[in-house]
């Protein structure tokens, strides 16, 4: 049995000791012992289900599951168990299967086993890469789920796109944009080497709002004004949220009256952010972007690590919006490449075999309105 940590957890049964003691030339019982409660495996992936199931290469950061009874181990009622080698800092290659942990549950009632599960995976700082986790606390909490009514076209049935949706929706979203940035403020602060005492957004004079802008997983920005004042924070753009304190890594907001706290995290440009809202990861967006990093239009960029094993199209081609142009392999994986418009293929970086870094340019198509090409016959002046 593949998963076999389920049937440990619910039999107290190490299966792994079992084959090792057979192999020793012991006997097993004649009798299997019996089930007792339930247990439910999830298989926590480097994954974005959202984005066809792509595989995630990189550092993880940070991995901390909640309320884990037992690593590899048996448990001796209700509890979470762990099964991983990922450790703070380890690195997920494009060359092997991208599954970072096992958890599993047991409790005395599958409805149980799922909730505690859930509550698991929910509050689980992870950072680093992009997982499937999300959809794994949502299709725990589903009521199809709960009612036992699964199958394997369960994803077709209630969407993909709506069991893989982010857990911090929207409102959650800004409030954690707004806690990147008092955060980041006092982290500026605090690696002051010059009046590092003064009040953060301290000003002689009146000025205008500070602002700091973060974006979101989809690239959509979040830009958050701000301004000290007299020991207040005055938010313009969020009248209703105030602050109850900040510090380089934890922030508490009310929302309405209601406390709420962050805990912000930063790996460089990557700000995590943490709370009981759902987790939200932010690239911080500097003020002045450096010319070179930004991508010419048209630019077809590596959406992940890979070799290149097939091209659609050779430099100077005519090609069709939506024409596969690159595919690339990780993980046992293709992804397709799509031209972004019609035109030509102005640019073509890559050769098939090439292995390329997430981010990498691997084309560039200079549409028709550009290139000043004319239309084709049939086609409208």
């Amino acid at each position: 049995q593949v998963e076999h940590p389920v049937t440990e957890l619910t039999t107290g049964t190490d299966l792994v000791e079992c084959q090792l003691a057979v192999a020793d030339g012991a006997a097993l019982p004649a009798e299997p012992p019996p089930a007792v409660g339930h247990a439910i495996e999830a298989r926590l992936y480097a994954e974005d289900p959202s984005r066809g199931w792509q595989p995630q290469a990189g550092t993880i950061h940070h991995i901390d599951v909640p309320g884990v009874a037992t690593q590899f181990g048996l448990l001796k009622g209700s509890g979470i168990r762990l099964d991983s080698g990922i450790v703070d800092g380890s690195v997920v290659s494009v060359h092997y299967d991208p599954m970072l942990a096992k958890v599993i549950s047991l409790a005395p009632t599958r409805w149980r086993a799922a909730g505690l599960l859930a509550d698991a995976l929910a509050r689980t700082r992870l950072h680093g890469l992009r997982t499937n986790r999300d959809l794994l606390v949502n299709v725990l909490r589903h009521s199809a789920f709960l009612a036992g009514n699964t199958d394997t076209a369960f994803f077709d049935s209630h969407g993909l796109d709506t069991l893989s949706a982010p857990l911090a929706d929207g409102r959650a979203l800004r409030l954690s944009a707004i806690a990147a940035a008092l955060a980041t403020a006092e982290r500026n602060r605090a690696d002051a080497r010059v009046l590092a005492g003064l009040p953060s957004g301290w000003r002689n004079l009146p000025a205008g709002h500070q602002d700091k802008v973060f974006a979101d997983a989809d690239g959509t920005e979040h830009r958050v004004a701000y301004r000290f004042s007299r020991g207040e924070l005055l938010l313009p753009e969020d009248p209703g949220v105030t602050l109850l304190s900040a510090g380089p890594g934890r922030v508490v907001l009310a929302d309405a009256g209601v406390g709420l706290g962050f805990t912000v995290t930063r790996y460089g440009d990557r700000v995590e952010v943490d709370s009981a809202l759902g987790p939200v990861a932010f690239t911080a967006v500097p003020r002045f972007p450096d010319p070179a990093s930004v991508a010419a239009q048209g630019s077809l960029l590596a959406p992940m690590p890979g070799a290149v094993i097939r091209l659609g199209a050779g430099l100077g081609d005519q090609v069709s919006a939506g024409q596969p142009l690159v595919w690339l392999e990780a993980m046992k994986m293709e992804h397709t490449i799509l031209a972004p418009a019609d035109g030509v293929v102005a640019d073509l970086n890559v050769i098939v075999g090439q292995q390329v870094e997430v981010g990498a340019v691997l084309a560039r198509v200079e549409s028709a309105q550009a290139s000043g090409q004319p239309p084709e016959e049939g086609e409208q002046q």
